[in-house]
């Protein structure tokens, strides 16, 4: 076996409460991930002994995506090779269509995959528990990546329990141009908050309630975000993008985690293909898509 090539998924935020910052600078978070079927992919290839890592991109956000060490899916492959004891010779190509900067864990996917994809072709072995601790260390998303389905996440929302979601969700992406920040959306919600409101991280009994019933309704209307008015103080316009996909039908609208990407839930398949149409003609964004939730984590999908 000299390739192998994994898939890992993006991820949105149906609820994303935040906390008053610690002593550590962190922010506690209750949230409620959902894995989507959009995805990127990792195809890892063994190199020459003492080539090391190699990486190259391809797909939505090329151009923006580093291919040295401080790609993250670069850093995946070093911590696997030190994790198994062998020599970190291999060239990694990423196809991506998750987009840079969005907040959707685009760059966490493509740890999750790394993982999976070398701990295959290095044979490594590793049980779920081992990957998702490796994850840990490489960042907060990247456990979810691995784990897929729909979560709640706690702590830095890098501690997972799996929630029953039934049914499947149909969901509009819409990329705005340009990135955000996550660390300046952060600052922005401390300022927009003040220094006297502390506040602790909540769930939310509706939208678990939603997706224990499998309800689109019912989840459109308790979908939560403590970073979208942060992010739409630095970026206004996409206020005019969240209306709309309202008035093109959506169930409900959200900026992805810290943004830009914006997300609508649609009543079906139907209802989606709507929504996209209306937005690609609105000039208010550079691309959409179509996707489903929930999906699976990382997993390899061929060897050779």
């Amino acid at each position: 076996m000299s390739t192998v090539v994994a898939q890992a998924p993006a991820k949105i935020n149906l609820w994303l409460s935040v906390g008053t910052p610690g002593d550590d600078g962190f922010h506690p978070l209750a949230s409620v991930f959902q894995a989507l079927s959009l995805g990127d992919e990792v195809r890892a290839t063994k190199a020459e002994p003492g080539a090391g890592i190699s990486l190259s991109v391809e797909g939505e956000g090329a151009s923006a995506t580093p291919v040295d060490s401080s790609n993250l899916a670069w850093a995946a492959a070093e911590l696997m090779a030190n994790a198994l004891g062998v020599p970190p010779d291999v060239h990694l190509h990423l196809s991506k269509r998750i987009p840079v900067a969005g907040g959707m864990a685009g760059g966490s996917a493509d740890a999750a995959a790394t993982l999976v994809a070398c701990d295959a072709l290095w044979r490594g072995g590793l049980t779920r528990d081992q990957l998702m601790a490796l994850g840990a260390a490489l960042g907060s998303d990247v456990p979810f990546c691995l784990h897929g389905g729909t979560a709640v996440g706690t702590g830095r929302g890098d501690r997972l329990t799996a929630v029953l979601a039934r049914g499947e969700f149909h969901w509009v992406i819409a990329l705005a141009e340009g990135g955000l920040s996550t660390p300046a959306v952060y600052r922005e919600c401390d300022r927009l908050r003040g220094v006297d409101d502390v506040r602790q991280p909540e769930l939310s009994d509706a939208v678990m309630a939603a997706l224990r019933v499998g309800d689109a309704a019912l989840l459109g209307a308790a979908l939560g975000n403590d970073l979208q008015a942060p992010a739409l103080s630095l970026r206004p316009q996409l206020r005019q993008l969240l209306d709309a996909g309202l008035d093109a039908g959506a169930l409900g609208a959200l900026v992805s985690g810290s943004g830009p990407t914006c997300v609508f839930l649609a009543a079906g398949r139907e209802g989606a293909l709507d929504i996209a149409v209306s937005l690609s003609g609105s000039g208010l964004c550079r691309a959409v898509t179509c996707t489903t939730g929930p999906a699976p984590g990382a997993r390899v999908v061929s060897r050779g």
